[in-house]
C-alpha cells in the first residue's frame, strides 16, 4: 500500500479519517466517490468517506467516548449544548438527524426542536 517515507504521511492522515469515520484503503482500489491523497506527486492512499447518516452516529459516538458517559446520562444544560455543536456541524440536515439525536440523548423530538429554536431566539 506504500512506498518509503509514505508511511509518516498515512500516519499523519489517519486520525482526521478515523475522525469522521472514512476508511483507508489503497490509492489503485479507490471508487469514483473516494478521495485519493498524493504525496510527493504520487497516490499513496484513498479515503473512502462515510454516508452522513454514518457520520452523525460516528459523532454521537465519539461524543459519548469523550464525556465518559451516555448522552442521555447528561444534564439539560450539557444536552443542549450537545446539540448546538450538532447543528453546527450539520447533523439536523441529515434525514432523520432530530430522531438519531433524540434517542442519543434520551429526549422527544419536540424537547430537540425546543432546543433549536431556543438557540435561534424563536
Amino acid at each position: 500500500m506504500t512506498g518509503p517515507g509514505e508511511e509518516p504521511f498515512i500516519a499523519a492522515v489517519k486520525p482526521l479519517v478515523d475522525a469522521i469515520g472514512g476508511e483507508l484503503l489503497p490509492a489503485d482500489e479507490a471508487g469514483q466517490d473516494d478521495v485519493v491523497l498524493a504525496w510527493e506527486g504520487a497516490d499513496v492512499v484513498a479515503v473512502r468517506l462515510p454516508q452522513l447518516a454514518d457520520s452523525l452516529d460516528h459523532i454521537l459516538a465519539a461524543l459519548e467516548r469523550r464525556q465518559g458517559r451516555p448522552l442521555s446520562e447528561l444534564d439539560r444544560r450539557a444536552k443542549q449544548e450537545v446539540v448546538r455543536m450538532l447543528e453546527a456541524r450539520g447533523a439536523f440536515s441529515v434525514r432523520h438527524g432530530v430522531e438519531t439525536v433524540a434517542g442519543a440523548l434520551g429526549v422527544s423530538r419536540f424537547t430537540v426542536y425546543n432546543y433549536l429554536n431556543r438557540e435561534k431566539g424563536v
